[in-house]
């Protein structure tokens, strides 16, 4: 199995800027790379994904803020918001599938099999 770890997170002010990172254990230059992120009470949220080709998409809630980026020389994924918001506050997952499935099930919101076990995000008012 892959396995994911995120760093990063941590207590930010409202309108600085977060830097996540996940790092995957193997397999990191054929892995589609996405990140969600899960507030008490709401559910998961889709927030990008980074292709293995680099090309990114982006959910609305983070487009013109967040970037998302890949580094294959150390198997680690991005995650950077600008401009922070406290409804940026959340546990954000780091998630991953073959990027050769977006071939038969393109589908960049679901079906992503590995799992990263989250770091939380506090955004302060």
């Amino acid at each position: 199995q892959v396995r994911l770890l995120e760093a990063g997170g941590g207590l930010m002010q409202a309108g600085g800027s977060l830097r996540l990172s996940c790092f995957a254990s193997e397999r990191f230059t054929v892995l589609a790379m996405a990140w969600f992120r899960l507030t008490p009470g709401k559910e998961r949220e889709f927030v990008g994904v980074v292709r293995r080709d680099g090309d990114t998409f982006y959910s609305d809630s983070v487009t013109n803020r967040g970037t998302i980026s890949r580094d294959n020389s150390k198997s680690t994924a991005y995650l950077q918001i600008h401009g922070l918001k406290p409804e940026d506050t959340a546990v954000y997952h780091c998630a991953a599938k073959d990027d050769y499935d977006f071939y038969s099930r393109p589908d960049y919101l679901t079906n992503y099999a590995y799992w990263g076990r989250g770091t939380q995000v506090t955004v302060s008012s």
